[in-house]
This record gives C-alpha cells, structure tokens and sequence, in this order.
C-alpha cells in the first residue's frame, strides 16, 4: 500500500536529501498497540503515521511514570542507587574521549544521570519535555529546560558532549533535530545516541512483534541511515557499541534493584547470554549507541 496525502509531510522531515519512496510495511502486533508502520525504500528508516495522536507533552505526566497509564516508564529516583552503577560505568566511558566540559542530556527525566556526571565533573545541563520530571530535576539543581530541543534556546557550539539515552526515536521533525545537534556541539564534541539498530537480526527476525514498536516512539532508525545522517550534517568520525557501552558487572548490579529475592539472581544468566550475545556477535541483538564526534 502506498502512501499518498502524507507523503509530502514525511519528506518535508526527511534528515537525508528527501528523495523518500515511503510505502506501508505493516501494523505492529507487540502488545494490544496496533500501530500504523511505515518505511522508506530509499533509506530504510521507518516511522508511525499519522503521528498527530501522540501528545508528547500530554504523554509525560506522572502517570507515566507511576504505571498508571496505558503506556508507561521507569520512575528512575525510585533506584538511582542501583541505576548508578550504569550511569557512572557510562560516565567513566565518555571521559575517555572528553573528560570534562558542559554537558547535554536531552530526555534527561528528573536528573538522576546528569546529577552523576555533575559528581563526574562536567556541567550539567537538561531538556526535558516532562514538566512533571523537568521541575524536579530543576529543584534538585540540575539546570532542565522544560520543552522539545527544538525550542531549547541554547547558544550554538555550546557543549562538548550531548547524550540522546532511549530518546532520538521520540522526537520529530528529525531534519531540524540533527541540524540543532549540530549547531549546538562544539567542534571535536561528542554526541551519544542510544538507539535500536533496525539492521541488527533482533529487529529483522521479529518484525511486526519487536518491542521497540511503542507509541511516542515516532521514528525508527539503523545503524547505516543513522551514520548517513549525521555526516550530513558534519560528523565525521564513529565509535559503535554492539549492545551498550558499558560492561556486563554495571547492568548485572543495576538489576539488583528490581530484585526482591535470592531467586532473582537467577535472572544474571539470561542478562549475561544477551550482552555477551551482542558483544560477540555483532548485530545478533539491536541494541546499539553510536558516539559520533564533530
């Protein structure tokens, strides 16, 4: 089935050169979501239409937080103890490549991984679209604009590392997003993007049933498109991460914080199989971050 009345919408956003053949690929079948799947068969990134139904603002209250809603997430403050352990491992990583400046979480939620890179010796800064998790970042003293990047009135070349954690697949209008990506690194800056890889076998293999197909997830990249993307718009150099950028030992204690008894440790088994599944064979898994330097 093609795509005809949105089609000039989806390659007015389009991050590449808006050469877009979008066709319908399939309605999702994970959860009782349902929704509408779309594809370019130029560059392979996929997407949700219509999107105008997803109220992000309206979407990120505290019942999403609380479980109260249909579709919910994390309330991280509950275990920043235990959710430390892959903040600070992360941390230890990016200082390897930029070992202090200003710092960017944008989706930064009520502040918890900003206020480690804070300890880490950065300046934090956040964007959050949340104003129930902004204004408690901001009470505990982590500088959160509360808005999309888009609105963000941040002065270009403002900072040496931003980190997109689980939140590039929320955001629309991908094509002034990456240019304010852009204009808003300093050149040499890092920026980390975590992400699914709709290259990766995971991905592949379950099709209409892959996970990643939630509502507020408006945008579906690849590694490959994702890399096209971004030198585009002036990043010329890429580490990749299979799986995640910190090790094993940081996920299997961050895990703790769910457990309620001394059978949960079991679960280690199957956390350790995936990431090492990731690591030794690459692409088996899609879960990817992608740091790309200005």
């Amino acid at each position: 089935m093609s795509l005809d009345i949105s089609s000039e919408e989806l390659k007015k956003n389009c991050p590449l050169d808006k050469n877009c053949d979008w066709c319908f690929l399939y309605r999702s079948t994970y959860n009782y979501y349902d929704l509408p799947i779309y594809k370019c068969n130029q560059c392979d990134l996929q997407t949700i239409y219509p999107k105008d139904k997803y109220d992000l603002k309206a979407m990120y209250n505290a019942n999403y937080y609380s479980g109260a809603a249909n579709y919910s997430y994390l309330d991280e403050r509950k275990n920043e103890r235990y959710e430390s352990f892959v903040w600070d491992a992360r941390l230890r990583n990016i200082k390897k490549f930029k070992p202090t400046g200003k710092f960017l979480d944008i989706g930064s939620s009520f502040g918890g991984f900003l206020t480690r890179a804070k300890l880490a010796g950065f300046e934090p800064y956040g964007i959050e679209i949340s104003e129930y998790s902004s204004r408690y970042a901001n009470e505990r003293g982590i500088p959160t604009f509360n808005g999309s990047i888009l609105e963000a009135d941040f002065p270009e070349e403002s900072f040496d590392v931003i980190t997109l954690i689980e939140v590039i697949e929320h955001l629309e209008k991908p094509d002034l997003v990456f240019q304010k990506l852009t204009k808003l690194l300093k050149p040499g800056g890092l920026l980390l993007i975590q992400t699914a890889n709709f290259d990766g076998k995971q991905a592949k293999k379950e099709g209409t049933k892959y996970h990643y197909y939630l509502p507020g997830h408006l945008y579906y990249y690849s590694l490959t498109n994702l890399k096209k993307i971004l030198t585009k718009n002036g990043f010329r150099d890429y580490t990749v991460y299979y799986g995640v950028d910190f090790p094993l030992y940081a996920k299997l204690l961050k895990s703790m914080g769910s457990f309620r008894g001394v059978l949960d440790y079991f679960k280690w088994f199957r956390i350790s199989y995936y990431h090492l599944k990731s690591k030794f064979l690459k692409g088996s898994t899609s879960s990817m971050v992608l740091y790309a330097f200005k």
